[in-house]
């Protein structure tokens, strides 16, 4: 059989420091303890990377890609309220993946410039991704709301998505934040839209969230 090809330290780097960010905390966690976990001189990481905060950079952007893409792909066509799950639970997906960012998002975004512009962009996207999936489901009968109420639960929805893992964190702080967490957010953020859910849209919610409310 063909041998896979090592991964470059590069890559190592990357992969290591985002589980320990992601366990741990990107404050709590040091260059050198990243050159520990791997078995690498300090010299190796730092040929690589100068500093933990171009590591951040590097994970940041491949995190931007990917919220980047999910967010665009609602718009490309009128959504259904199951096109809206499957949505919520891909943006979950995604900051389940790199929640180092969201659950230390004040402390990054008040050190780094570059996360700093960059994510107020990406919010600033979540918003009006939001915005024109109510836009559709109004238009197709799915929704009852005006503009002004449209915008509004834009806006809520991006902040109860970009705060739940603050959220679920100061609510048990012992707690290890898992999958069922990010589930449970996806929900929130979706219960804040059903209100405005008429007809089978409404019956559909009630249904799926037999799986998240208590008995």
């Amino acid at each position: 059989m063909e041998k896979k090809p090592k991964r470059r330290t590069r890559e190592r780097i990357l992969e290591t420091s985002l589980a320990l960010f992601n366990d741990f905390g990107e404050p709590n966690v040091t260059t050198q303890l990243i050159s520990d976990e791997m078995g690498i001189s300090p010299g190796n990481l730092y040929y690589h990377f100068h500093n933990k905060d171009e590591i951040i950079e590097s994970l940041f952007v491949d995190f931007e890609r990917g919220i980047e893409e999910t967010l665009g792909a609602p718009s490309r066509r009128p959504p259904n309220v199951e096109d809206i799950w499957l949505f919520l639970h891909l943006i979950f997906e995604g900051i389940w993946k790199y929640r180092f960012l969201y659950r230390d998002i004040n402390e990054l975004l008040s050190r780094n410039r570059l996360l700093e512009t960059h994510f107020k962009r990406i919010v600033a996207h979540k918003v009006n991704t939001a915005r024109l999936i109510c836009k559709g489901l109004v238009a197709t009968g799915d929704m009852k709301a005006t503009p002004p109420e449209i915008q509004a639960l834009a806006v809520n929805m991006t902040v109860v998505a970009t705060y739940w893992l603050s959220y679920e964190f100061v609510s048990d702080p012992r707690k290890k934040i898992d999958g069922e967490s990010l589930s449970r957010g996806a929900f929130q953020v979706m219960a804040l839209a059903a209100p405005y859910l008429v007809g089978r849209s409404r019956e559909l919610f009630e249904e799926v969230s037999k799986n998240y409310l208590p008995d």
